[in-house]
């Protein structure tokens, strides 16, 4: 299943679905800072089931509940990815340029990042090291 494209205001209330695990219109309509109107995240959540985005599992009174579709990190990824190719021609390390210069990461933050990257090259460089040496 390909992911959706969705809009701000879809993917707070996504956020928000998730957190919940699973929750009614009128829960997540609560947990929303600065909500519009309770009809308005209805829409919302009528436009996100027909995205695929979430389901209804159940009814709780006159309440259906909702069960995100998606995966957290999913969505993520492709929101970032998004991101990158919309703003920095998709170069991770535009956004990091950017990041740095306007004074988001701390040396702090590079440094880990930067380990973060060293520990998800290691296995490659081992396995790529290791093909060297089969004859």
């Amino acid at each position: 299943m390909s992911l959706p494209d969705l809009s701000r205001f879809e993917l707070q209330c996504l956020r928000a679905l998730w957190t919940h695990e699973e929750a009614s219109v009128r829960e997540i309509h609560a947990a929303l800072p600065d909500a519009p109107t309770y009809s308005t995240v209805r829409k919302i959540f009528e436009r996100l089931e027909e995205k695929g985005a979430i389901k209804r599992i159940r009814m709780d009174g006159r309440a259906w509940v909702y069960r995100p579709t998606v995966s957290r990190p999913a969505m993520i990824a492709k929101e970032v990815r998004r991101l990158l190719d919309g703003l920095f021609d998709g170069r991770p390390q535009s956004l990091i340029a950017h990041l740095a210069d306007a004074h988001d990461l701390t040396l702090h933050d590079l440094k880990r990042i930067e380990s973060s990257l060293e520990g998800s090259a290691a296995p490659t460089r081992r396995r790529r090291d290791a093909e060297r040496r089969t004859p």
